[in-house]
């Protein structure tokens, strides 16, 4: 794959449309409270690592542009935790979306919004829905750890309940940035959600339906999962499998006929 820094190139480098079969990926992180164990920047290590992950595995046949890591989202679910960076839905919202209309006055046709915080899936979505309904873009959001799945070594409990530094954060950690990691501290961190859900049939923190929640109301300390069983090797097979599937995403991206209305270049 040609993975090109946007802020490397010149803007002579978009002449005639040249670029305009590329996908362009922006990915879009947080920093944000992850418990006693893990760093403030944890999402945007993660998210700049799985995308590094992916271009390792793509041919050349598919042109990628990297946009800068959009560092500080959208938080507030966290804010009561000091170190925590946060700006407003309406914030980050119309900041993707002005980024996304720079990015269509290049003449770039494809945007892939990595994202890799899951309090902000909602504004990435509306993000997407507008940039194609007012830029001429096509434009594919993913939250990055939805790329794991089932198939991975984590069990049914952490999927469901393991939502903030418990195992697949931890353990991605451990690989990507182990000095950054205080396992000292790490704990399997309960999940008050795990007690809603055993004892209701349809209310639940988060799922099928959910809660507007603080991180504290699932746990004092903000994180739930079982943080003390990541191991590094665990998350260099996640970070591997997830790669893997990012790379099949972009391609199969690169590939897809765009819509009528994006059909310029």
């Amino acid at each position: 794959m040609t993975v090109r820094v946007w802020e490397h190139l010149t803007t002579t480098d978009f002449d005639g449309d040249r670029l305009a079969g590329a996908v362009a990926v922006l990915p879009v992180a947080a920093v944000e409270q992850h418990g006693p164990h893990l760093p403030l920047g944890t999402d945007a290590i993660l998210t700049d690592a799985v995308f590094d992950a992916a271009a390792s595995r793509i041919g050349s046949a598919v042109e990628v542009l990297r946009l800068p890591t959009q560092r500080i989202g959208l938080s507030p679910e966290h804010v009561s935790f000091p170190g925590t960076l946060s700006l407003s839905a309406e914030m980050v919202i119309s900041c993707w979306t002005e980024i996304g209309h720079s990015i269509a006055l290049a003449g770039v046709r494809r945007l892939l919004i990595l994202n890799g915080h899951g309090g902000q899936a909602g504004p990435v979505d509306i993000v997407a829905t507008r940039l194609r309904a007012g830029a001429d873009l096509s434009v594919l959001r993913c939250t990055y750890f939805a790329l794991a799945g089932p198939e991975t070594a984590l069990p049914e409990r952490e999927w469901r309940f393991g939502l903030h530094g418990g195992t697949l954060e931890t353990s991605l950690m451990l690989h990507v940035a182990p000095d950054l990691v205080r396992m000292d501290q790490a704990r399997d961190f309960s999940n008050a959600g795990e007690a809603m859900a055993l004892s209701n049939t349809k209310l639940e923190a988060e799922g099928a339906t959910g809660l507007g929640w603080m991180a504290e109301d699932l746990n004092t300390q903000g994180v739930t999962g079982d943080a003390s069983a990541a191991t590094a090797t665990l998350g260099a097979e996640l970070l591997d499998h997830i790669g893997s599937e990012l790379a099949t995403l972009i391609i199969e991206f690169a590939h897809h006929p765009l819509p009528a209305g994006t059909r310029r270049g």
